[in-house]
């Protein structure tokens, strides 16, 4: 009885790891599987060639590398006072501020985009006083840096307020005891301590900045070789029957989103290893 009893739940361990693996192979596994097929189709060079005959695609390439830098250099800031103030201090509508925080994960990029452009829009709260002074927002490339960091804003924020969490404050509090100011603190102390969950905050907000596309696509103006980026020029190129170069180019962004999401794993794997409570010890013992 007791050995069909084990049977019977390792043939449902197994039948529920099958399903598993079966959902994920169609799901993730296999769209990209036949973007690279597709792409590749004739080969690497040809490949290559239909992305490098295109015009419009290296200057696409080029705005969606600088938006992403600066968006996650931007994101990264703000994203680490955000979790720092959130995770260490008590203070009337933190509840709401979390809940804030979050709002991008639950509300559509399309929606994000639209706010952009009610507010900087020619017809617009002060996008027609800002284009009068030569500073268009809308349909140009601080639209695109807007609407990007609208969706990623949430990442940082969210990875490294658990890690924050799991730290505590003791060791913050070792070094204000020894005379350290605030900065200084959080440059030593809070940072070496949860630099595995920065990083991984990091690349996940890059890789999601590289792939956005509905909130940039209402903010941009779809005008190539000035506001599209990676995924709108993909759109283009597929809506202008050039197949080959728009499978080319989605083949050269998912190779660049994985591999972020690989270095990703890495540095969690690392970060598991070596633990952030050694690092921020060793802080503070430089401060003393």
């Amino acid at each position: 009885m007791i050995r069909t009893r084990d049977l019977t739940a390792r043939a449902g361990r197994w039948a529920l790891a099958a399903l598993v693996w079966l959902l994920v192979g169609v799901m993730v596994v296999l769209p990209p599987a036949l973007v690279f097929a597709t792409a590749l189709r004739h080969g690497v060079v040809a490949a290559c060639d239909a992305v490098l005959r295109d015009p419009d695609a290296l200057p696409a390439i080029r705005l969606t590398l600088v938006m992403t830098g600066l968006a996650v250099a931007i994101n990264t800031f703000f994203g680490v006072m955000a979790a720092w103030t959130l995770a260490r201090f008590s203070f009337p509508g933190r509840g709401l501020l979390i809940v804030l925080v979050e709002l991008p994960l639950s509300v559509s990029p399309v929606v994000g985009g639209l706010v952009w452009l009610l507010v900087f829009g020619t017809q617009g709260w002060w996008g027609a006083a800002l284009e009068r002074r030569g500073f268009p927002v809308m349909f140009a490339p601080p639209g695109i840096l807007l609407a990007t960091l609208f969706v990623i804003f949430p990442y940082v924020t969210r990875t490294m307020m658990p890690m924050l969490r799991h730290m505590g404050r003791a060791q913050e509090e070792a070094a204000v005891m020894l005379g350290a100011g605030m900065w200084r603190v959080l440059w030593h102390v809070t940072l070496p301590g949860a630099r595995s969950a920065l990083l991984s905050g990091v690349l996940m907000t890059t890789a999601r900045a590289m792939g956005e596309f509905g909130a940039v696509s209402v903010v941009s103006g779809h005008i190539p070789g000035l506001t599209e980026t990676m995924p709108l020029h993909i759109e283009t190129l597929y809506n202008g029957y050039q197949t080959p170069a728009a499978f080319a180019m989605a083949a050269l962004l998912a190779l660049m989103a994985m591999g972020v999401v690989a270095a990703r794993g890495v540095v969690e794997r690392m970060g598991r290893r070596a633990g952030g409570g050694d690092v921020a010890a060793r802080g503070i013992g430089d401060m003393a």
